[in-house]
């Protein structure tokens, strides 16, 4: 098969609700009474859904708390704790061979965050992080509690999460404390505190997911926007389902060449491809899916195919048989990392192989991280509306100046 081409996308909505907007604002004030803050972000895209627009209220936070600005792996004064966990969830949706590369390439990239990789399903996951809360408590003997904030973008887990966890700390039969749904909104408001140990005494606050305000200009902010769809972290209609099964064939076609994953759904013997009708053709054929007068139903397998990779219906996309280590030249794990490697390059030592792949993902890292600079620097992450409002402000702020210099 010839190596898929990016596919013409979209561009991005705008979609920032004002409970976005409200949390948002309280921030700052909420990190004066939180501990922790466990940032949960989605294993298949780990690195978009990170939320620029949190971090300098976190930032300030840990500077506030006695973290040194030049060395954040260093702390002046710890009077309580202040510690920020970043959750990678949902770890089973991708295969396991490039989680601890990716651990450790982050954590050099980022010191001062703990990274933990965990999934709902597995109760290994969850006793792990509550014992580290737990553990975190034991530290400050002198404190009352310990208030764990848990926040990061729409539809990551942040209320599965919380769910399992006080299923974990709590002995006994607990009720559901919040309810979960596979779209994203369902938090709208900063939860009430839920006890998540006994002792000691361990509490979290459910916020709502918050999107970027705006997801950026030109092609970036296509692909980041379609990106956080498929993942069902953005609201259901504001994107075509054709447009993100076109993306989804292509980056599953990048992930695995040989043997993509949706060949499961279609009739068996049918070989990979990149052409999108043919696939929804084929797909709605096995399918049964057809309109009237015999037609194949194209949409309906566009929402299927879709909705199959989220895990809303039929089997899970990801198998045992996807774990293995990549052997194709162009390599990918999740949807953030892709990048080349000859054949010739691979190593027999799996070992070897590890390195090679962190090596690979601390590149993607910095390559990502100096994309988000340079979008910021030249302002390509703030919308029209948003500079016209910024405009309007400075004007106003620059004639109360003028006004009070003539007095």
């Amino acid at each position: 098969m010839v190596l898929p081409h990016l596919p013409a996308l979209p561009a991005p909505p705008s979609w920032f609700p004002g409970h976005m907007m409200k949390f948002t604002r309280q921030l700052p004030a909420l990190l004066k009474r939180t501990n922790v803050v466990l940032e949960i972000r989605d294993a298949r895209l780990p690195l978009t859904s990170i939320n620029r627009t949190l971090e300098g209220a976190l930032k300030k936070w840990r500077l506030e708390r006695g973290w040194d600005p030049n060395n954040p792996g260093r702390r002046f004064i710890a009077v309580e704790a202040c510690e920020h966990i970043v959750v990678l969830n949902k770890r089973d949706l991708v295969p396991e061979w490039g989680l601890e590369p990716f651990r450790k390439a982050m954590e050099k990239k980022f010191p001062y965050q703990q990274l933990v990789l965990a999934s709902c399903a597995r109760q290994k996951d969850i006793r792990n992080l509550s014992e580290m809360l737990v553990k975190i408590a034991k530290g400050y003997p002198h404190a009352m509690e310990l208030n764990v904030l848990v926040l990061g973008m729409p539809n990551v887990g942040k209320s599965t999460l919380l769910n399992a966890l006080r299923n974990m700390g709590i002995k006994g039969r607990t009720p559901k404390a919040f309810q979960t749904s596979a779209n994203p909104g369902m938090t709208q408001t900063l939860s009430t505190r839920l006890k998540l140990s006994l002792d000691p005494l361990v509490y979290a606050y459910d916020s709502p997911g918050v999107m970027l305000p705006f997801l950026g200009r030109g092609a970036e902010g296509a692909e980041r926007g379609v990106k956080l769809a498929l993942i069902a972290g953005i609201k259901e209609g504001l994107y075509d389902m054709r447009a993100l099964a076109a993306y989804l064939l292509y980056r599953l076609n990048v992930l695995n060449p040989i043997s993509p994953a949706y060949l499961r759904l279609l009739p068996p013997g049918v070989p990979p491809t990149n052409d999108l009708e043919e696939f929804l053709t084929l797909l709605a054929q096995r399918m049964a899916m057809v309109k009237r007068g015999g037609v194949m139903d194209l949409s309906r397998a566009a929402v299927y195919f879709v909705r199959w990779w989220r895990g809303e219906v039929g089997s899970s996309a990801t198998t045992p048989t996807d774990q293995s280590l990549p052997s194709t030249e162009t390599q990918a794990w999740g949807f953030d990392f892709q990048w080349d490697l000859r054949p010739q390059d691979i190593p027999a030592d799996q070992r070897d192989y590890a390195l090679i792949i962190q090596e690979k993902m601390e590149r993607c890292i910095e390559d990502y991280v100096a994309m988000t600079d340079r979008e910021e620097a030249e302002e390509n992450n703030v919308s029209e509306t948003q500079i016209k409002k910024k405009t309007v402000q400075e004007e106003k702020e620059r004639r109360r100046l003028k006004n009070i210099s003539k007095r």
